[in-house]
């Protein structure tokens, strides 16, 4: 047991009986949403992990430690607290341990945590990936290379469409990482279902899902796996919409110098400004998909 992890009693005897276990982000909680949108979103996500046979396990870093597991009232302070929540990459958690703080997860950092917990599966919303323009900026999310090394199957609807999505999908291929496809054989654009870019393989059922985590894991592989879902057509948008949005946010954050970990929340927030809300019950309802997704997965997993 890692002497800075603490499993919540649920999860702790969840795991212990060996009974189906989903993580869950925070992140999504103090900067992806506004409170109290973003309380009620993540008590939303892990009441539809418990109708679906599974245990939630939402991850953060309070008080220094590192959480697998919160409770409603470590959700409300995240939420309340919003950005003045450190987002905590990989390079982070090292001075919020030493230093007593507080820190949400993103993608690359509820990985770690869970695999830490023994969770193998890890419902999101979408992932970071490789951003537009990295060919000079060289802003590439830490996300990618935790894909590469941590074997945790990640349930998302694809890299977010803020992304260079073609680029992101050469660099998962440079680092081996499957990229499934539920129920589709191309690649999901978070708000929209699709890209115009493939993905490697496409699978239909949670049970099949499963069994070629299973075998991933039991041929040694180091890494993890990517599975996109679609948003649902009723809630997904228009894709013109969206990618005026999408490209008036980015002029915004090359003008007013926005770089680093903040430009993935910075353009989430003014997408969500342009399209008047809109993009924001998308995300919810995409998020409550890949939760479903992530806990009937790990029931068969099981």
């Amino acid at each position: 047991m890692n002497a800075y992890l603490d499993i919540s009693p649920e999860v702790r005897e969840a795991l212990a009986a060996g009974k189906p276990v989903v993580a869950l982000e925070s992140t999504i909680i103090s900067h992806g949403m506004p409170y109290p949108k973003n309380v009620e979103t993540a008590l939303l996500v892990e009441q539809t992990i418990r109708e679906n046979g599974a245990v939630p396990a939402t991850i953060a870093i309070i008080g220094g430690r590192l959480k697998a597991g919160l409770s409603a009232s470590e959700i409300e302070y995240l939420g309340k607290a919003g950005r003045g929540v450190a987002k905590a990459s990989r390079r982070d958690l090292p001075a919020l341990v030493a230093r007593g703080a507080d820190g949400a997860t993103t993608v690359t950092t509820t990985m770690m945590i869970a695999h830490m917990a023994g969770i193998r599966i890890f419902a999101t919303g979408g992932i970071g990936g490789v951003h537009r323009g990295a060919e000079t900026s060289m802003d590439i999310s830490a996300d990618l290379e935790e894909l590469a090394q941590t074997p945790v199957m990640v349930v998302c609807a694809g890299a977010k469409s803020i992304l260079d999505l073609g680029l992101t999908l050469e660099y998962l291929e440079t680092k081996g990482v499957p990229v499934i496809g539920y129920g589709t054989e191309e690649l999901p654009a978070f708000y929209t279902r699709k890209s115009g870019f493939s993905v490697d393989y496409r699978v239909d059922s949670p049970e099949e899902l499963a069994a070629m985590f299973k075998a991933q894991r039991e041929m040694g592989y180091r890494g993890g796996m990517l599975v996109t879902n679609p948003i649902p057509e009723e809630y997904a948008m228009d894709k013109a919409v969206i990618d005026a949005a999408i490209e008036q946010a980015l002029k915004e954050a090359t003008e007013q110098g926005v770089h680093g970990k903040e430009t993935t929340p910075f353009l989430l927030s003014r997408v969500v400004e342009l399209t008047g809300g809109d993009s924001l019950k998308s995300n919810i309802q995409l998020v409550l998909n890949n939760a479903r997704l992530a806990a009937k997965t790990a029931a068969a997993l099981q």
